[in-house]
């Protein structure tokens, strides 16, 4: 997700050509960063209520390269990104439910299911299992699924991480429509504050 100026805000670039040069880009670069900040905060609190995440996880994963404007360096871009660490989907160990009630235990001995794994990716919907040949390994950190009857090979079961929930359609357009309904007010409020200081 990128903000810029060529978003096509045509009372911001009014605005922006009544100002002083260098007050007019302070302000513009400030006024993207507090947009910015704002789509984070909304996608932390976006994605938690579509996945099975908490919003710190989302947190840490949210990655912000911001607009500058000083000693004549002039970048009037931000952009808001998911990324994860090491470059791969998520384990799908963070979905893997915690418990169990009595009567949903009383139900899986009943399919046959009791001993297996359940998960949860989306909030909406149930829950699903993994299989008999699913289970938990490496200190409980890693989920695995048997190819086969045999112990081994076995491979390490992944899923979605915060970078495809980011890219999702539904959330990034609202996130998206958030920033354009309040970037104006903002670079406005933006624009006072550097004016009264210029004028100091």
């Amino acid at each position: 997700m990128e903000i810029s100026i060529k978003t096509n805000f045509p009372e911001v670039q009014r605005r922006l050509a009544q100002l002083q040069h260098g007050v007019g880009q302070k302000a513009l670069a400030s006024a993207i960063n507090k947009a910015i900040d704002i789509a984070k905060t909304q996608m932390t609190r976006e994605i938690p209520a579509e996945f099975m995440v908490n919003a710190g996880y989302v947190r840490q994963r949210l990655r912000i390269s911001r607009a500058r404007a000083s000693r004549g360096r002039v970048v009037l871009r931000a952009e808001l990104a998911a990324t994860n660490r090491n470059g791969r989907s998520a384990n799908i160990i963070a979905f893997v439910e915690k418990s169990v009630s009595l009567a949903q235990a009383k139900k899986r001995a009943k399919a046959g299911t009791q001993r297996q794994l359940f998960v949860k990716i989306k909030r909406k919907g149930g829950k699903k299992s993994l299989g008999p040949l699913a289970f938990i390994g490496n200190k409980g950190r890693t989920v695995f699924k048997r190819k086969g009857k045999a112990r081994l090979p076995i491979d390490a079961m992944q899923t979605i991480d915060v970078t495809q929930m980011f890219n999702t359609k539904r959330i990034n357009q609202k996130v998206i429509a958030t920033v354009k309904a309040r970037f104006a007010d903002i670079f406005a409020n933006e624009a006072r504050f550097f004016t009264a200081r210029a004028g100091k």
